[in-house]
């Protein structure tokens, strides 16, 4: 289904435009129809869907199994569902949305946005063959242990006061309908399709109308980057090893958008060129985790404070990944 996405690039840039696949204004226009069709798709698409099962889905008893007595088996199926997730960071952005909505824990959901964008199963067919599989293991390991330790890290700071107003309320409603459900037992009520079409229906329309314009801004912003990124600066200035290569590849990854499957073949170039491992692995890693395009999406469902606790965590814990491979390798 995304080749569609593909094609239909494919079709307004080098026919309709008429522009060449070899120019910068021709990659990042094409990157910009491409990302920008499949995610606002996506976003449609996944909204309403999470919306139609939560409309009839038991919230109560998925809550409890994730805030059971071995809470650390929420935080691993957060981050395991987000590896499984064909997803890139701003398309995940709905199912987070989705779960903070149906009052899951703020740390699952926060282990499912770090780790879905950093690791899927494209990213380990494409890793295997280019790094063998014990470097594919280590990756996926690591990306979601990233993922599980951010997770307890803003539980801990109870990071559900730092989203926006109309999530937070709806994730603070936990609280008045378990004690609406002990004072009473209200009878199950069996809701028809129609019904959770229009449940549906209604939470997409007023979603998406919070958010297409900063997919536009973000992807556009992203777009433009991506097809003028000087990669030949980065192998020039970046390969030396040294301890501030590290940090320095992961900030100037910042205001790149890219999904891991696309960032995969930029970090076999840089490797042949010379950068380490490890440095080479931060810039990837923060490019997408970290861009600039993502966190200007997130602001629509998150306060400021938390994209900095967000941000400020995965810089350091991608700059301590890259130490360690750089020290190792």
């Amino acid at each position: 289904m995304l080749d569609i996405f593909t094609q239909l690039a494919d079709w307004l840039t080098f026919t309709v435009f008429k522009l060449s696949p070899d120019t910068s204004v021709g990659v990042g226009f094409h990157f910009f129809i491409e990302d920008t069709s499949k995610i606002l798709v996506l976003l449609v698409s996944l909204i309403y869907v999470i919306s139609f099962i939560r409309a009839s889905l038991s919230v109560e008893k998925v809550r409890d199994y994730l805030q059971g007595k071995h809470k650390g088996v929420g935080y691993f199926l957060g981050s395991t569902f987000g590896a499984i997730t064909p997803f890139c960071s701003c398309s995940s952005i709905p199912l987070f949305m989705g779960f903070v909505s149906a009052q899951i824990p703020i740390g699952v959901t926060i282990a499912f946005l770090i780790t879905s964008p950093l690791v899927n199963e494209v990213v380990v067919i494409m890793l295997g063959s280019l790094l063998g599989i014990k470097f594919t293991v280590m990756y996926v390991a690591i990306g979601m242990l990233l993922g599980m330790i951010g997770g307890v890290i803003l539980d801990k700071c109870q990071a559900h006061r730092w989203l926006q107003p109309f999530l937070a309320k709806a994730y603070q409603q936990v609280g008045q309908a378990q004690s609406q459900q002990q004072t009473q037992e209200p009878t199950p009520q069996r809701m028809t399709m129609k019904d959770r079409h229009a449940i549906a229906a209604g939470e997409t329309k007023t979603i998406f109308g919070r958010v297409w314009k900063w997919v536009i801004v973000g992807v556009g912003l992203g777009a433009f980057i991506h097809g003028f990124v000087p990669a030949e600066w980065f192998e020039q200035n970046l390969a030396s090893g040294q301890w501030w290569t590290v940090p320095v590849a992961t900030l100037s990854a910042i205001p790149i958008y890219a999904n891991a499957s696309g960032v995969v073949p930029i970090m076999g170039s840089l490797l042949d060129k010379g950068m380490p491992i490890g440095t080479t692995l931060a810039f990837c890693m923060g490019a997408v985790a970290v861009s600039l395009p993502e966190f200007i999406m997130l602001k629509q469902v998150m306060r400021y404070r938390l994209l900095a606790a967000i941000a400020g965590y995965l810089l350091i814990a991608i700059s301590i990944t890259g130490w360690l491979f750089n020290y190792y390798y």
